[in-house]
């Protein structure tokens, strides 16, 4: 089936765009083209960013009662989830995420995220009195920034986008979504979700652009807060352009994170994990723990259960209920992730994978790729790859364990695993990143998620996300 879409999403109406410019879109296992999708222009954005300021502006939705927020979302919710199932296929065929990943993280996660800020608004009218030192009270007002830009990249495209939404949303924002070129259906689904679910006009717009139009869009004078999730390139130029406004920006960036496995590791735990912890989404998650660090006293043990393990996970279509890793993202991707593989074959020793799966030339596929003998200052142990390549480093000690944990540029997830919780915690607690897991790794919603370092600035998730799309006033009361 051939998929034609004509228009943008701005002000709850199907805009024609100001150019004959198009995406193509293609399918991820398998090279073929399936559909296009108008690309926009920055006269586009002008639209998509009048459309949001007129909503925040005039239409009641920034003043209203945070209940009336709240009841919306709900809808909102429940429009996404009847949509799940179309939403995870969508986006499978589109970044070759494993459909059984797609489906929990894209088609239910997703709503989610909605739900729980939905909660979350219900309780924002309550006043905040603090006692004063020089008068009567204080009187802490919080009020909506305004038109947020969300950019959102093609790894998690639904979850990053709703990341963004759901707090503004809460907090009483309006929104432009620029979605990546790579995965565009899943934007008319959340939005198709959005009009049936009553969002007033103009509330969330979408609009697909090239990243040129992306930068436009960061920079547009009716644009109050901007918030992006994507490689850390692009977020340092996206934070010259608002450190310069002095806009408001909240950056989830790239990671190159450590997992840490203590000397009581239970391996056959550690390799339970390995698929969400280290190696989700075909490796293309910004948290994942790329790094193995593992005790020198085990590590041949270690190295070898990695490679069996790699060695029989199933690669295939991302359509198929089967498939434990499926294709990379795109063509280019995948020339990107292949150079990486042929440096670590020229620092370190492969034990696994290093090329392409034999049984299909069709689609990005790359074979889970294991390297050892690993110094951590390769270039495949500090630089982001961004698929499923792992380099397994010895280390003497938990001081150096940390130590090396610590050796990197980023610092966004990371775990630490041993039969001993609190101990394992304990490690944890020294771990130099944003946030860590133990025996395991999964962010929790009503936590705050983000990086330090090279890995970003700000937070997603937990009641903490809503005060970045929030102006706080403090009102002295002296008598």
């Amino acid at each position: 089936m051939t998929i034609f879409k004509d228009a943008f999403f701005i002000g709850n109406e199907w805009v024609a765009p100001a150019s004959d410019r198009r995406f193509t879109l293609l399918n991820a296992s398998t090279g073929e083209e399936f559909g296009s999708a108008p690309e926009a222009t920055e006269a586009d954005v002008d639209a998509a960013v009048a459309a949001a300021r007129k909503a925040f502006d005039s239409s009641g939705w920034s003043d209203a009662k945070p209940s009336y927020r709240a009841e919306v979302m709900q809808r909102f919710v429940a429009a996404i989830a009847a949509r799940g199932d179309e939403i995870a296929r969508a986006v499978s065929t589109q970044n070759g995420m494993p459909i059984g990943l797609s489906a929990m993280l894209e088609g239910q996660f997703g709503a989610g995220v909605v739900q729980y800020y939905a909660q979350l608004a219900e309780g924002l009218g309550v006043p905040d009195v603090r006692p004063s030192q020089m008068g009567k009270e204080t009187l802490v007002d919080r009020s909506p920034l305004g038109v947020v830009a969300a950019i959102v990249p093609w790894n998690f495209p639904v979850t990053l986008a709703l990341n963004k939404i759901a707090p503004a949303m809460a907090a009483g924002c309006t929104v432009v979504v620029k979605p990546s070129p790579g995965t565009i259906l899943d934007g008319y689904l959340l939005a198709e979700a959005a009009l049936e679910a009553g969002v007033p006009a103009g509330v969330l717009n979408w609009v697909a652009a090239d990243r040129e139009v992306g930068a436009y869009l960061v920079s547009h004078p009716g644009v109050d807060k901007v918030a992006f999730t994507g490689s850390t390139g692009a977020g340092r130029a996206i934070a010259r352009t608002c450190g310069e406004l002095l806009r408001p920006v909240t950056l989830e960036l790239g990671g190159k994170s450590a997992a840490i496995l203590l000397d009581d590791v239970d391996v056959g735990a550690f390799l339970q994990g390995v698929p969400t912890a280290s190696l989700l989404n075909n490796g293309q998650a910004c948290y994942n723990g790329t790094r193995i660090l593992a005790p020198r006293r085990r590590y041949d043990e270690i190295v070898g259960a990695l490679a069996e393990f790699a060695n029989a996970l199933v690669v295939g279509d991302a359509l198929d209920p089967a498939t434990q890793v499926g294709p990379l993202a795109s063509s280019e991707h995948r020339v990107k992730v292949e150079s990486y593989i042929g440096i670590g074959k020229q620092e370190a020793r492969l034990v696994a994978g290093g090329g392409r799966p034999q049984a299909t030339n069709r689609g990005w596929f790359v074979e889970p790729t294991i390297f050892a003998n690993v110094d951590n200052g390769a270039r495949i142990a500090q630089e982001e790859i961004f698929g499923p390549v792992l380099s397994v480093i010895p280390y003497d000690g938990e001081e150096d364990a940390v130590r090396i944990a610590n050796d990197s540029a980023f610092g966004l997830g990371g775990s630490v695993w041993s039969v001993d919780t609190d101990h394992a915690t304990q490690v944890a607690r020294k771990v130099a990143s944003g946030t860590v897991g133990v025996n395991g790794y999964m962010p929790s919603l009503g936590a705050p998620f983000g990086g330090i370092k090279a890995s970003g600035l700000g937070r997603e998730f937990g009641p903490e996300a809503i005060g970045a799309y929030q102006n706080t006033k403090s009102i002295y009361v002296m008598g």
